[in-house]
């Protein structure tokens, strides 16, 4: 078995901001450090599963800092392997793809390219870009227009090469897979629950390396998530992020996490006034970002400004006074939680006056829905997956 050392991470999401706050120095922080791992752990390839920039069309300051990263992985003596996530535009991510697999920098974006492999000694590497189902099926030949169904098609794809091939398999993929734990900096895939897949899908590889949840976590046997390297809402306070290790020398798979380097780390607070600003206990949060929920039965006066004199950094201020008979609470929390089409649905029923949606109307919203959704990605070519004969989304919205 030749050695074989690899590093999975995903979910970079290079140009976000968190709460107004530009992460880009953060996530060049990362990639230094991304650098420094492939020297001193002799890493063979470094595999990104998906969402590299946060927007289709990054600013660029960020295409700067990924075009420096990858150029110094590949001087590092690394392979590097990119699949397109639903963040990412497929077509501009993919530009170039054929010239710059020569110097070493794999990128897999279409659906044409599903079933071939970057091959690295006895080990294939096998990047699946975000499938979109309305845009992939078909090309896929899948049996259903679901994310399972167009994962399915290319997993059997991922097989038949396998099959002839020998040796070890790796597959990379962008997708909500069923067990997996989800935080609040995820945008959701889809509407109408057909979003999930199951982890039995990927039986028959040695590794999966899954992007798309930002929280680490082993979904089923030797199925995991990387997770995103640097947080990126108050809901990964006790995340510990960073990148995996797998080592693929010896017979088992062995997967080390390595944790990345934390900028300013988060802190979630919570009591009145006086003794957030009092407990010692707090100490910590001072240095940190900070989401400070306030439980004074009344509203303070000047609250943020007295919060921000010992935790300078907050940047998140909520209130839920204690004892009040109905909880101050913005629109924007209450509503969190919620789907999208459960959002309209409230609306119709608040306009209505309490009288609440039909399923007949329940269905022609969760149409509008989804066809806004799919409008709005083949317009910013957000996560596209080009293929041939791709159908008209507005056709497609309603299908099985």
């Amino acid at each position: 078995m030749g050695h074989v050392r690899l590093i999975h991470t995903s979910d970079w999401h290079l140009g976000r901001a968190f709460h107004q706050v530009g992460l880009l120095d953060a996530q060049a922080a990362y990639l230094d450090h991304l650098v420094e791992i492939v020297r001193a752990e002799r890493v063979d390839a470094v595999l990104v599963s998906g969402d590299l920039y946060d927007r289709a069309m990054p600013s660029p300051d960020t295409v700067d800092v990924l075009s420096d990263a990858l150029v110094r992985l590949v001087d590092a003596g690394a392979q590097v392997v990119l699949s397109s996530g639903n963040h990412d535009s497929a077509i501009r991510l993919g530009f170039a793809a054929g010239l710059l697999e020569r110097a070493g920098l794999h990128i897999r974006t279409s659906v044409s390219d599903v079933g071939r492999p970057v091959v690295l000694g006895e080990v294939a590497v096998h990047p699946l870009p975000y499938l979109e189902p309305a845009l992939a099926a078909d090309a896929l030949g899948a049996a259903e227009r679901t994310h399972a169904g167009v994962m399915r098609a290319a997993m059997a794809r991922v097989h038949a090469d396998a099959a002839g091939r020998g040796g070890r398999t790796v597959v990379m993929a962008h997708a909500f897979v069923l067990g997996g734990m989800s935080s609040e900096s995820e945008r959701d895939i889809s509407v109408g629950g057909v979003a999930g897949v199951p982890p039995e899908v990927f039986t028959g590889v040695d590794y999966t390396a899954l992007g798309h949840l930002h929280g680490r976590q082993e979904v089923a046997e030797r199925v995991r998530y990387s997770g995103s390297p640097v947080a990126m809402s108050f809901g990964e306070w006790r995340h510990t992020k960073g990148s995996l290790l797998v080592d693929l020398s010896g017979p088992e798979v062995v997967v080390d996490h390595i944790a990345a380097p934390v900028q300013r780390p988060l802190a979630v607070l919570r009591g009145t006034l006086e003794e957030l600003l009092a407990d010692p206990s707090h100490a910590a949060a001072e240095a940190a970002w900070c989401q400070v929920t306030l439980t004074d039965p009344v509203r303070p006066l000047g609250a943020m400004d007295h919060v921000r004199r010992r935790f300078p950094h907050t940047l998140e201020l909520r209130f839920d006074p204690e004892g009040a008979d109905v909880p101050l609470r913005p629109y924007t929390t209450r509503t969190a939680t919620r789907s999208d089409i459960e959002v309209c649905c409230d609306f119709l029923t608040h306009v209505r006056g309490g009288r609440e949606a039909t399923e007949e109307e329940r269905s022609l919203v969760r149409e509008a829905v989804e066809a806004s959704r799919l409008e709005r990605r083949v317009a910013d070519d957000e996560g596209v997956v080009r293929g041939e004969d791709i159908p008209d989304p507005s056709r497609s919205v309603g299908a099985a």
